[in-house]
């Protein structure tokens, strides 16, 4: 038959079968015929019977909390035989365990048995956050008296609901056994002081006693009807913590393994038009890949570094949408969007599945019919839901205009960038997406291009590594009297009003924080931790109809429908492969979304982008700066691919506007400045430098002169500025004492730091001086904005800096907690230059916020304000803070590396700043400032100080000693000296050397150098270089 024809031959290598296989299917034979199934599903009154087993239905106090529209008719035999299985152990009284893999299967199964039995559903997704309040009582304060308000386990065993308890083994240890005794005796002591007590032995009481006694003894009656429902994995297989084994004995395990193939092909359906064989292939394709067995026979299954299988996603039924839609669209294409093996496995694991798509005689051919652009947009009118067509097919949209160009003068479209527009708007007709690509590829602006086209409104969401679920989806803050209440988080605000989410930084976020997305992103329903219901817009619609009510009597309600135009697109960086720490793409996250991999632009692209963005840059700048980019990116050398990520399309863009406006500069100069070439090891310095004369970029001469013969004095003239060759106005601020003002002696190479800082400040950059310690960083920030006249606010980081200390700062008053701006929140309304001192010292999961604050100029803070940089953006919205257009940031970090015990700021944000490194003087401009400091201090000691010092910097870059001694240092020894001019040298040094008196052999090398220098420290009378001539 023609459906046959793509299936593998008997023994082929990935379906070698089993006995405890073969087996298994014989006995699945067995059970399907003897349960007869399919029609056997009924209702006789209100009796619910599946095969041999009935259940009779009560009416449900709260309908609202009964699943609505979860049930399918065409329901697959192994999902009723689970559902049969639900209702023995739901007669017998028994709480259950549904465990297998990742996916939404297990969940869709509970909810259409309550659906099936009408009972009302208590559902909680625990994360590595859940606390016991949770799932107990939680303490709220109204009109200044606190009280307990009960939570989900409490409200399900009192009114007779089912609990769903999804993700038992993200939950943090020793946070479920607070559940042991209800699950056990159905008993428990709550915050109150009330006792649960189980039904049987509160109805004997109730025989003795009367109820008003009982209540007044705080016993409250565990309903006959509440059942715990709990979802989990299977650990160690997947990870997470592993079961509790007192908790574990408490539950009834069911093994829901993803559908047999020939059930979800008969659940499936065909499509029309289309042969089943073209379902069927990827179908045993996928499973045959990514599965082991169903007997946990892992021959076969692609494994990962750890030798587990990597699991497959939730993809039939996604297939099945994405080959509705587009009956011609390529099977081996909606594999890689599922299963984005390119970027998710090692070179074996690629091949290996190559080899299977090969064999599958799924692989592309030569001309795959694959979107290369989007036509047209239209929206179409008269559509209940707001709809547009797009080329050929009906997609969600937002509600702003659509726009086929979106006139945005930072995006320009390339053939690549059509084809991923393209095959984005595909998958958005079926699932959210997730943008996997390197730093600075351009997913944000791809992902904002794309919303403009369908008329969204964005709403970016940047994640950090210690986000919580409360940050995710609901936060608790306390009104001005004191009163405890709940708001919502910009994600669930962006839900019910139909927005556009950008994920930014997916790679970031705990996967146990993560966790509670899951139903929200699979079956479009949220449970908030105040109780409010988000529901998918025709559940909303069914249960508004079903109990003939208003969307005002459901808001009472708590219940909310998600607008049917919402779309989630997460954006992250490549899992690195191997790592355990990195490997963010796992088995859970890949039933999520769909995935797209955003590559790198190709060379002509490249310089396409950069000639549209930048027309008068000039042509050989353009193609010398390409040729070494993907000479760096094309290489198989570590150290050569390690300098090509500080070359970003985000950096070559900014190199390129910068030469476009000083065209006299040096192109050398300008890559060493953007890989921070001063600072990297020698083998890399060199790797860099060998490039950079491959690809023509030479250092000219004439060229060194120039720069060496160059006026670097300021003046203030006319108010304006002027720093070498740059000129800006000074800036006439309102709040001068914010000015900095700072002792500071000129020196050449200081002045050329700063003139190159004016520069960038004139076209918009924000700056990151990155240097050693003591070389004068604060100094020349200080002075830098002296001379400009601009206020400043400062911040300092630290080890315990978090994101809500960044954006701002809680304090008491009178009783009330209140959050004052910080300095960051400060400068943005203020229009201030933020100065953020030790960046490298803070975690960099907590600096990456500034990325969307310099990037998109948009961020939220942790008491719900925004921050936005276009005030069109506004809208009358509360709470918005316009960022001021004079509002800029200068960092200061220490190098990366040893000696210094900071994080990579330079590696993790470095290319969003325009950077700067800043060195010691050299040996000239340091005794000129030397002089300055100490007028009386003899001129040859101050040469002694320069020459000695010089040295043992020069040691340092060699790696001979650790250290790098810096001019602070210096600058210490002189200011003595002048004080106390009696003070021999050799004491006076000794200030900055005790330090190492205890390493002999760095005490060693210290004396020999300061000895050929003539500074006799640690002197003896055998020391004969010191000895007069």
């Amino acid at each position: 038959s023609a459906s046959g024809a793509h299936l593998p031959q008997r023994g082929h290598w990935l379906f070698r079968p089993t006995v405890s296989a073969l087996l298994q299917a014989r006995v699945f034979l067995k059970h399907t015929v003897y349960i007869n199934i399919s029609s056997s599903s009924f209702f006789l009154g209100d009796t619910v019977t599946i095969g041999d087993v009935s259940f009779k239905r009560k009416t449900p106090k709260s309908p609202e909390l009964v699943p609505l529209n979860y049930m399918s008719d065409n329901l697959a035999q192994s999902v009723v035989q689970h559902l049969r299985w639900i209702m023995q152990k739901d007669l017998l009284g028994q709480d259950i365990f549904l465990i297998g893999p990742p996916g939404p299967l297990r969940r869709s199964i509970a909810m259409q048995y309550l659906e099936l039995t009408k009972r009302e559903v208590e559902y909680i997704a625990l994360s590595r956050d859940t606390t016991e309040t949770d799932l107990k009582q939680r303490r709220e304060i109204r009109a200044g008296t606190a009280f307990y308000i009960d939570q989900c386990a409490v409200r399900a065993a009192t009114e007779g609901r089912i609990l769903v308890l999804e993700g038992l083994e993200k939950a943090e240890r020793n946070v479920l056994p607070v559940l042991n005794n209800l699950l056990e005796n159905r008993e428990m002591q709550l915050e109150d002081g009330r006792f649960l007590m189980s039904s049987e032995r509160y109805d004997k009481l109730l025989q003795e006693h009367t109820k008003t006694e009982l209540d007044a003894w705080k016993i409250v009656r565990v309903s006959e009807d509440f059942r715990v429902i709990a979802l989990g994995l299977p650990v160690p297989r997947y990870s997470g913590n592993p079961l509790d084994p007192p908790l574990r004995s408490r539950f009834q395990a069911r093994d829901v393994y993803h559908l047999p193939f020939k059930q979800l092909l008969l659940v499936q359906g065909a499509r029309p038009g289309v042969s089943g064989g073209c379902l069927r292939t990827p179908l045993v394709c996928m499973e045959g890949l990514c599965f082991p067995s169903h007997a946990h026979d892992s021959q076969g299954a692609i494994e990962d570094q750890e030798g587990q299988g990597l699991g497959y996603p939730d993809s039939p039924s996604v297939a099945k949408a994405a080959l509705d839609s587009f009956p011609m669209m390529s099977v081996h294409h909606i594999i890689k969007r599922l299963y984005p093996y390119n970027v998710l496995l090692g070179n074996e694991g690629r091949t290996a599945v190559e080899d299977a798509l090969r064999r599958f005689e799924l692989e592309d051919s030569e001309n795959p019919l694959l979107p290369s652009r989007i036509i047209k947009v239209e929206r179409i009118h008269g559509s209940k839901t707001l709809q547009a067509d797009v080329t050929v097919q009906i997609v969600p949209t937002g509600a702003r205009p659509l726009n086929l160009y979106s006139g945005s003068d930072t995006f320009i479209k390339t053939s690549s960038h059509k084809q991923l527009l393209s095959e984005m708007m595909q998958s958005h007709m079926v699932k959210d997406m997730c943008l996997i690509g390197g730093k600075g590829c351009g997913k944000t602006v791809i992902a904002k291009e794309f919303a403009d086209m369908l008329g969204y409104n964005i709403e970016p969401v940047m994640l950090y590594q210690d986000m919580t679920a409360r940050d995710l989806v609901q936060q608790r803050y306390t009104l001005p009297n004191g009163d405890t209440a709940w708001r919502p988080s910009p994600l669930v605000t962006a839900a019910l009003d139909g927005k556009l989410v950008i994920l930014d930084g997916i790679h970031r976020v705990n996967s146990g924080t993560l966790a509670v997305l899951q139903r929200l992103i699979h079956d479009r329903e949220l449970t908030l931790f105040d109780g409010t219901r988000l529901l998918r817009e025709d559940r909303y619609q069914s249960l508004k109809e079903e109990l003939q009510l208003s969307d005002k009597e459901l808001q009472q309600r708590s219940i909310f429908p998600i607008h049917s135009s919402f779309r989630i697109v997460a954006l992250g960086e490549p899992p690195v492969i191997g790592s355990s720490t990195k490997q963010w793409l796992g088995p859970e996250f890949l039933t999520l979304f769909l995935f797209h991999n955003v590559k790198s632009l190709t060379r002509n692209e490249e310089i396409q982008v950069i000639k549209e963005m930048i027309p008068n840059v000039p042509n050989i700048v353009v193609e010398r700066l390409l040729s070494l980019t993907h000479k760096l990116r094309e290489t198989n050398d570590p150290t050569a691919q390690s300098l090509a990520s500080s070359l970003s399309t985000r950096q070559l863009l900014r190199i390129c506007r910068r030469l476009s406006q000083y065209p006299d500069e040096s192109l050398y100069h300008a890559v060493s400045k953007a890989c921070l070439s001063r600072f990297l090891p020698n083998l890399a310095r060199s790797a860099l430098h060998k490039n950079l004369m491959d690809s023509g970029i030479e250092i000219n001469p004439d060229d060194v002169r120039k720069l060496e013969e160059k006026d670097y004095s300021c003046e203030i003239h006319n108010g304006f500025l002027r720093i070498g060759s740059a000129t800006m106005p000074v800036y006439n601020p309102s709040e001068k004492m914010k000015v900095p003002d700072v002792l500071f002696y000129e020196n050449t190479q200081h002045m050329m730091v700063m003139e190159d800082m004016l520069k960038d400040f004139l076209l918009g950059e924000h700056l990151l001086l990155i240097g050693n310690q003591g070389v004068g960083k604060n100094k020349i920030v200080d002075r830098f904005l002296h001379l400009l006249n601009r206020p400043r606010e400062y911040l300092q980081l630290h080890r315990d800096t978090t994101v809500q200390s960044l954006t701002l700062q809680p304090s008491v008053k009178d009783g009330h907690i209140t959050y004052e701006d910080s300095p960051l929140v400060k400068a943005v309304k203020l229009g201030h230059i933020l100065v953020i001192d030790e960046a490298d010292k803070a975690p960099t999961n907590v600096t990456c916020i500034l990325k969307t604050l310099v990037e998109s100029g948009e961020m939220i803070l942790s008491d719900g304000r925004r921050l936005v940089a276009n005030p069109a953006n506004v809208d009358g919205r509360e709470n918005v803070i316009v960022i001021h257009p004079d509002f800029r940031m200068v960092v200061l970090a220490n190098r990366p590396g040893f000696p210094f015990l900071g994080n990579d700021f330079f590696g993790t944000l470095g290319d969003i700043f325009s950077c700067h490194a800043v060195d010691n003087p050299k040996p000239q401009s340091e005794l000129a400032m030397l002089r300055q400091y100490g007028p009386d201090v003899p001129e040859p000691i101050l040469q002694k100080l320069v020459t000695a010092f010089g040295e043992l910097r020069n040691l340092a870059d060699q790696g001979v000693i650790n250290y790098p001694y810096s001019t602070r240092e210096v600058v210490n020894i002189v200011k003595h000296l002048q004080k106390f001019p009696a003070e021999g040298l050799a004491n006076v040094v000794r200030n900055v050397f005790d330090f190492d008196s205890y390493n002999n052999e760095m005490r060693d090398t210290l004396i020999s150098t300061l000895h050929k220098h003539g500074i006799p420290l640690g002197a003896k009378p055998t020391s004969i270089q010191l000895a007069k001539e």
